[in-house]
């Protein structure tokens, strides 16, 4: 089938009948698409808050929702507006139970029968900060894998995948393309599954943290990775091989470089891509080197709007900008601490147009062959059951052109 068509569709078990839902499929290549309204979510914690991002996703049109990660939460929160079921998830009935749990939200459910979705992961449909095959909790390890295992079958029975994302036991290949015409194509990654350990924990735990980097003797090591070796190759090629006009590259961490030290140290947080410089600059040298059309990086995690431009040399006006990036704010998640929204507010993070971390909401891109707009959302809180909309910015990539525009 080479045009796109819409298509409609139900379940029935036994003596129940779904809603209807709604998905179509993608325009083949050399298929004009005039425009694509996407959705970009991220970070859903229900106990945290509701749901009203995808409400206004739906009122206001979209076409496409890119989910980047923390679809569940695998623990509880302190503070809850609404709870689910206690403890934290372990094995596969405890991950089917919260996933089931998550789905009784009525605008998460019409969300996803609206409109085809594409996703990936982070850490919390397994659990905070793993990395590979490492546990946050190294009394844990033992059974990580197990745990992997279930969580990642789960995930598998409650998102849209591609037949390709069959879990082998720990193991799921989630990294895949998806070209929409001629106007898009949409390269997943999955940043988590066979990244590297953070460097430099701070004991007892694994994980993440804020790391001095002249403490931390392994910080630039190169062999050091958070998509690995068969990834990394894997999407050099699908860039180098994109006929769009538009590539997003789609994953669930902040790409955006700022020191969130004010002295004259460098302090970074572990657990996103600052913390994996040699990795990152080899997937930004890969962007620049592919050749692709205008480069588009969204990412997530940090419960917070990011908008920067991407050189290889971060703040450096005479490095070329090779894209951009929009990082989405949180459903429904807690805000990040202030200082690192200071940090990437400050004067010196010259490539940052835009950073706030005390709204929830989500990122609404607008794609025609000739400009990507994109409309930051936000709600000042999602703790009610009813809250108001606001376009909190607005940016613009015109076609051919490097950088981001305000409006």
């Amino acid at each position: 089938m080479s045009d796109r068509r819409e298509f409609f569709y139900r379940f029935r078990a036994g003596d129940f009948t779904s809603p209807i839902g709604r998905t179509w499929t993608a325009a083949a290549l050399g298929q004009n698409i005039a425009r694509l309204r996407i959705g970009v979510a991220s970070c859903q914690h229900y106990e945290q808050g509701y749901y009203h991002a995808y409400q206004h996703m739906l009122e206001r049109g979209t076409d496409l929702i890119l989910h980047l990660g923390d679809y569940i939460y695998e623990g509880n929160t302190g503070d809850p507006v609404r709870q689910h079921d206690r403890g934290e998830c372990r094995s596969l009935a405890e991950y089917r139970r919260r996933y089931a749990w998550y789905r009784t939200d009525p605008l998460l459910r019409a969300a996803h029968a609206a409109c085809p979705w594409l996703v990936t992961h982070d850490d919390h449909e397994v659990d905070n900060d793993y990395a590979g095959a490492q546990s946050e909790n190294p009394r844990e390890q033992a059974d990580f894998l197990a745990r992997r295992a279930a969580a990642y079958r789960a995930y598998w029975e409650h998102m849209p995948l591609p037949r390709s994302a069959l879990p082998r036991g720990p193991d799921m290949q989630l990294y895949m393309s998806r070209a929409l015409g001629d106007l898009v194509a949409v390269h997943m990654l999955d940043e988590r599954q066979y990244r590297s350990p953070q460097a430099c924990p701070a004991p007892p735990r694994l994980g993440g943290s804020r790391v001095f980097v002249d403490t931390c003797p392994n910080w630039n090591d190169p062999s050091r990775t958070m998509l690995g070796a068969t990834q990394e190759n894997w999407v050099d090629a699908q860039l180098r091989a994109s006929k769009a006009r538009w590539n997003l590259v789609a994953q669930g961490v902040v790409m955006t470089l700022i020191d969130e030290d004010p002295g004259p140290r460098q302090q970074h947080w572990s657990d996103s891509w600052a913390g994996y410089p040699a990795a990152r600059q080899r997937l930004l040298q890969s962007v620049a080197n592919s050749g692709c059309a205008n480069p588009v990086l969204l990412g997530g995690d940090i419960h917070a709007f990011i908008a920067a431009d991407q050189r290889l040399v971060p703040n450096d006006p005479s490095s070329p900008i090779i894209g951009s990036e929009f990082v989405t704010t949180s459903i429904s998640s807690g805000p990040p601490p202030q200082k690192v929204i200071d940090a990437y507010n400050r004067g010196d993070s010259t490539d940052v147009f835009f950073a706030d971390g005390s709204h929830r909401g989500y990122l609404h891109l607008t794609v025609t062959p000739t400009r990507l707009e994109a409309d930051l959302v936000g709600y000042d809180s999602v703790r009610e059951k009813q809250a108001v909309a606001r376009s909190l910015a607005r940016f613009t990539l015109e076609d051919g052109q490097r950088g981001l525009r305000k409006g």
